[in-house]
């Protein structure tokens, strides 16, 4: 692993952190700096040059300064001449923004697609992204990973002869299905309908859930909305246990704690893609590491050996 060489931006340095522990390597410094014209520069502190370079920076607030300061990053690699760049996305912000369904809006997933080949990524590495044809809007090679294994040996600690996973819409039946299988249990899916973006109706659940322990999957929670709604229909149709999982855990606007407040819920579990702080925490919470599995995907890159290899059958 001579030749690779690891920079984080401001978003997750904790994160990063652990990946380059698992990897034995250092983390290189970035230094950043502001303008007083409010402008940023970013210097990648360590030598580049015909280097394996991975830059890491999940999306998350402030998506915006993140974003750029990722955009910056990927610049400097390419004009100290990097001998390829990968942009580890673990969160991927913009991949909600994946169709127009409005008139006169963006597509801000493929955009921000184009700025970051643009800037100079040869590769990127994502986590979950929203929806599958995110992935199409790379010009460049990506490589995307799930967090459902690390969140299935979570839950093979509990007795699972009586557990149904649930999907919020079925739009996730995909993954919760593939989930279920992990696990060994069966699954259904909720009947959505957004109005806005914190207003959605599930009208029925289609499957098992009365007198069942249950299990909601998503792929990530903001202000959960979706979760909270699913609960009254779980609740009404009897169910006997509900936990919450997802894979980003971005918890706005006091979503981890409205959630944490169901007295019917006993755990929600997500995983580090997204940095939750300390005060924001419940006693409900519990963080799992996808460190592991974004520096195994890595080093697999940088050997040139498959990446898709890592989701084989156990």
């Amino acid at each position: 692993m001579r030749d690779i060489a690891v920079f984080s931006g401001s978003a997750h340095r904790r994160l990063a952190e652990e990946i380059c522990a698992h990897l034995e390597v250092p983390l290189h410094p970035v230094r950043t700096q502001r303008f007083a014209n409010d402008c940023i520069e970013v210097q990648l502190q360590a030598n580049c040059r015909e280097r394996d370079v991975f830059l890491i920076q999940p999306l998350v607030r402030p998506v915006q300064e993140n974003l750029v300061e990722l955009l910056l990053m990927t610049d400097a690699a390419r004009g100290a001449s990097a001998g390829r760049i990968t942009v580890v996305m673990p969160h991927y912000s913009y991949a909600r923004s994946d169709k127009k369904d409005a008139p006169r809006i963006s597509i801000g997933g493929r955009l921000v697609a184009d700025l970051l080949v643009a800037a100079g990524a040869d590769r990127v590495l994502a986590m979950t992204l929203h929806s599958p044809q995110v992935h199409g809007f790379f010009s460049v090679p990506v490589d995307h990973l799930h967090a459902l294994r690390e969140l299935a040996a979570h839950f093979r600690q509990y007795d699972l002869s009586n557990t149904t996973v649930v999907s919020p819409d079925l739009g996730n039946a995909k993954e919760a299905a593939h989930f279920a299988r992990l696990l060994g249990v069966g699954v259904a899916a909720g009947a959505k309908q957004r109005f806005a973006d914190d207003k959605v109706q599930i009208s029925s659940v289609i499957g098992e859930v009365a007198g069942r322990d249950i299990i909601v999957l998503d792929d990530e929670i903001a202000k959960g909305s979706t979760v909270l709604e699913l609960l009254d229909r779980l609740r009404e149709l009897g169910a006997r246990s509900i936990r919450v999982a997802c894979t980003h855990g971005l918890f706005s606007s006091g979503a981890l704690k409205r959630i944490g407040d169901q007295p019917d819920v006993l755990e929600i579990v997500c995983t580090n893609t997204v940095p939750i702080a300390a005060d924001e925490r419940g006693p409900k919470l519990k963080i799992l590491s996808i460190a592991p599995a974004l520096a195994e995907a890595m080093r697999r890159i940088h050997n040139g050996e498959s990446v898709s290899a890592l989701f084989d059958a156990p």
